[in-house]
């Protein structure tokens, strides 16, 4: 009888490590912080809910612009990761020692695009010239002083020649993602933002964009960078290689951004 119970204990622990076995088990799962600039809004959502699923670690998302994260990461805010829209800022970081050498990444190029709603009156299909039409009475753009897409907006239309026939009709967003939203809500008519935020599904449908001429503004090129101050270096780490896979730089070529010069 007692050789029949220890029989049936080796079959209840084997059957229990074959279904372990098919189990993922996530061993010291940790939550990181990332800081991530405003045109990675609707692609990292995606990203993170993969990275979450195959690791078991979690990801504390907080968009903004790319100036004032440099800011809060210089005064001390406790992030693990910074994906910057301009490679400046984690360089200045860099120099500056507060990363882990080495960590620095070019991860993607944006590209900037004047984007409209379906019922708008621009015809953002002829281009930056549409927005001294006088039925064009506002224009959202993201701050030049801390947004990079801002700042390029704000060259492409002084290359063009555009800037002082509509600076009265400017309106600044904070970053790019309120640049978007003051358009879909109709306190501008149209506006330069980030052709992620473009093809992005939850606006893709309800409006037009035009791919503003990549030669009249500087090249976008982001980063992103391990900060020093990280508690939980390895995982943040992970989290950057996981942003180097085949399958995330697809999806990411998916939301219109290109590898580094390409």
């Amino acid at each position: 009888m007692r050789h029949t119970n220890c029989k049936s204990i080796v079959r209840v622990g084997t059957l229990l490590l074959l279904v372990l076995g098919e189990m993922p088990i996530f061993l010291h799962a940790e939550e990181i912080t990332v800081a991530a600039a405003s045109d990675l809004n609707f692609v990292f959502r995606e990203v993170v809910a993969r990275f979450e699923h195959e690791t078991g670690n979690t990801v504390k998302l907080s968009f903004g612009s790319s100036g004032n994260f440099y800011s809060q990461i210089e005064n001390g805010a406790p992030y693990d990761l910074f994906f910057s829209a301009d490679i400046d800022y984690p360089r200045k970081l860099e120099a500056a020692g507060l990363t882990e050498p080495g960590s620095l990444y070019p991860y993607a190029s944006g590209r900037l695009v004047l984007w409209a709603p379906n019922d708008a009156k621009a015809k953002v299909q002829q281009g930056l010239k549409c927005l001294v039409e006088p039925q064009v009475r506002k224009i959202a753009m993201a701050n030049p002083a801390h947004a990079p897409y801002g700042r390029a907006a704000e060259a492409a239309l002084k290359k063009e020649g555009l800037y002082e026939k509509v600076a009265a009709k400017l309106v600044l967003g904070e970053n790019i993602s309120q640049t978007a939203h003051f358009i879909e809500t109709g306190n501008a008519d149209a506006g330069l933002i980030a052709l992620s935020l473009a093809l992005a599904p939850e606006m893709k449908t309800k409006g037009a964009y035009y791919v503003v001429d990549p030669n009249l503004y500087p090249t976008i090129v982001q980063a992103a960078v391990v900060l020093k101050s990280s508690r939980r270096k390895q995982t943040a780490q992970r989290f950057l290689e996981f942003i180097k896979t085949p399958a995330i730089s697809a999806l990411m070529k998916q939301y219109g951004f290109e590898s580094p010069g390409g």
